[in-house]
């Protein structure tokens, strides 16, 4: 009886531990803003490039561990803008450590699922003095025929 019990218990422990990596993931979507918008984004973790952004706003999917992540934007006519995105610890982890144990907490960190990063990251990117920035908006496309500095166009003879 008392080694059904044990097992019983065993079982249990296993089956609720690792909380993180059930509820949380191993990977997480990191979206990244700019202002103003259309910045390409690199997402660096030691050293590596981790994911791209080519075009603010947008996002990347990558997977967690404990080490922070780079984030560098980049605009012609602006400074980069750079965000540290901090590895914090996932709150569905303390539940390890009521119920699953030493197991559950080991597995977490071991895939990552301790780990967690902000999802939503905004930057501004500061002008560059004496530059001038790239316009918000793409310019206007002229008509079929039309000149681009917008004068008619003159008759083919």
């Amino acid at each position: 009886m008392k080694l059904l019990r044990l097992t019983v218990l065993g079982a249990l422990a296993f089956a609720t531990g690792a909380c993180s990596t059930i509820i949380e993931g191993t990977s997480q979507n990191i979206s990244v803003s700019t202002q103003p918008p259309e910045a390409s984004c690199e997402l660096v973790r030691d050293g590596v490039v981790i994911g791209v952004i080519p075009s603010t706003p947008g996002s990347v999917k990558i997977e967690k561990n404990k080490q922070n992540i780079i984030v560098t934007c980049k605009k012609d006519g602006y400074r980069d803008g750079v965000y540290r995105n901090k590895s914090d610890f996932a709150g569905a982890t303390a539940g390890n450590i009521l119920l699953g144990g030493i197991i559950g907490v080991g597995i977490d960190a071991a895939t990552g699922a301790a780990n967690k990063y902000d999802g939503d990251v905004a930057i501004v990117l500061e002008p560059l003095p004496g530059a001038t920035p790239q316009a918000d908006t793409p310019a206007a496309i002229p008509a079929a025929g039309t000149p681009a500095n917008g004068a008619a166009a003159k008759p083919s003879s």
